[in-house]
């Protein structure tokens, strides 16, 4: 098991990518922190989990707040002594629109919980951190940050902020055995890609299995991952098989993007 005792939290769990991080980090023997601003969501994982046989926590949280992620830390070190891994999978989009009509101020929205959120989380599990000789922070990225899309620069310049945060970070904490990576992951099949598929599909007037089948043929294996697929490499790098990896970004995309 790539997390056997491990203590691991993750942000932003929710349909999609978040539910399959925390799913998966309880598969890998991890003892799973759940973090989001949907209590209901949470509780639904949290039974999921221990209905499997693992061990875990839901704390309602909102990483914009500074005193939530303390508490949603000091709760994880209550129940489980220790905290190895942060997985800040949590992220908004924001308002997807051209930039010639953007109002500025609402690009504050995406880079607060996307930047500013998560580092937030991050700055607080270093202490914690640094009293085990190390750990794990992971960054979920976005293929926007390294591909342009339309009307997508908030979200983009956000992600791009994000993995030069810890590029440094990682220079930064290494001295502490404290390793931190990107997973710039691409678009995954699931929740919001089968509705944003729906709504293209609509959109253009064509069948939803061609808007799909377009999305596909942009990669390099030719279908879209899912978001297990996706979380797999996300979990590989809060493990000690990572051990020796720090700074690095590893894109999930099914070659969509190959830097």
């Amino acid at each position: 098991m790539l997390l056997r005792d491990k203590v691991v939290i993750v942000s932003g769990v929710g349909p999609g990518l978040g539910r399959e991080l925390a799913l998966g980090a309880g598969r890998e023997g991890a003892r799973v922190v759940l973090a989001a601003r949907t209590e209901s969501f949470l509780e639904q994982v949290r039974s999921e989990l221990e209905a499997a046989g693992a061990a875990a926590l839901a704390v309602p949280t909102d990483i914009t707040a500074r005193d939530q992620c303390q508490h949603l830390v000091q709760s994880a070190l209550a129940r489980f002594g220790r905290i190895d891994a942060l997985i800040n999978s949590a992220y908004t989009i924001g308002r997807v629109m051209p930039f010639e009509e953007a109002d500025l101020e609402r690009w504050r929205v995406p880079i607060k919980v996307n930047l500013f959120g998560s580092l937030q989380l991050s700055q607080q599990v270093i202490a914690p951190m640094k009293a085990r000789d190390g750990g794990a922070i992971v960054m979920v990225g976005s293929i926007a940050a390294r591909k342009p899309m339309v009307n997508d620069t908030a979200y983009a310049a956000s992600k791009a902020a994000l993995q030069a945060a810890a590029r440094n970070l990682a220079l930064e904490l290494g001295a502490y055995r404290i390793r931190v990576n990107t997973a710039m992951v691409g678009r995954m099949w699931g929740p919001n890609v089968e509705a944003q598929t729906a709504r293209v599909a609509a959109d253009r007037g064509v069948s939803f299995e061609e808007v799909k089948r377009e999305f596909a043929a942009r990669m390099a294996l030719p279908e879209i991952p899912d978001d297990a697929d996706c979380a797999g490499p996300v979990l590989f790098l809060a493990s000690d098989y990572a051990r020796a990896i720090t700074g690095a970004t590893l894109d999930i995309n099914g070659g969509e993007w190959m830097p």
